[in-house]
């Protein structure tokens, strides 16, 4: 079965550039488009794309509220990709605090773009440990609410350590590999961290690392 995308842009030279870049692959359909994030449910719920590919700035909703308001309301929700302009907006970051699955720059290569559907479809996140560190020096509140919430997770030394990893964009072979343990062992921490963390994926978990001061953004 093709990878199903949603494209949710205001531009639409932005969504016809996306849809030729998108079908041109032979694995992937593109089943819709919006104009403003206030269409998405609706077309969620209609055609039920594996991926939403979503602008971050939109004039009626933006594609933060429209995150926020797909994971809410959706049951068994897309993964969502953020499209933007600018890596270091203020917009990119709330997106992936309100639980979407990364991001990606408009100027991205073709390449690039299928690619990055592939990924989040695939249920990994799509994360650019630099540019995060930079958003969450910029935009991250750090306060004591994060500290706290790290802390009432009581992780382990090792699940500690894969949180480091994960921050630093290493993928679960990469962690293991470098852990000197196997993947599965490596995917059973990661998944017991997103849980002690309240954690919807890996960016939320990365994010909360950053913010509460475990790993530092600089």
């Amino acid at each position: 079965m093709p990878v199903t995308v949603l494209l949710v842009d205001d531009e639409p030279l932005v969504r016809t550039g996306l849809r030729a870049v998108l079908e041109a692959q032979p694995d992937i359909e593109v089943v819709g488009e919006a104009a403003d994030g206030a269409a998405v449910i609706p077309l969620v719920r209609q055609v039920r794309p594996d991926v939403v590919a979503m602008d971050v700035r939109m004039p009626l909703m933006d594609g933060i509220e429209a995150t926020r308001a797909v994971l809410r309301t959706v049951p068994d929700p897309p993964k969502i990709l953020v499209v933007t302009t600018f890596e270091d907006d203020e917009f990119v970051y709330e997106a992936l605090r309100a639980g979407a699955d990364g991001f990606l720059l408009k100027r991205a290569r073709p390449a690039e773009i299928v690619h990055a559907v592939r990924l989040v479809a695939a249920g990994d996140s799509l994360l650019f440990p630099a540019s995060v560190r930079r958003l969450a020096a910029r935009y991250g509140d750090g306060g004591r609410p994060a500290r706290a919430a790290l802390e009432r997770a009581r992780l382990t030394e090792r699940e500690a350590e894969v949180l480091r990893q994960m921050a630093r964009g290493l993928s679960n072979a990469e962690i293991a590999a470098r852990l000197v343990v196997s993947a599965e062992t490596v995917k059973s921490h990661v998944s017991a961290v997103l849980a002690k963390l309240g954690a919807r994926d890996r960016t939320q978990a990365v994010i909360a690392a950053y913010e509460s001061g475990f790993v530092e953004p600089g």
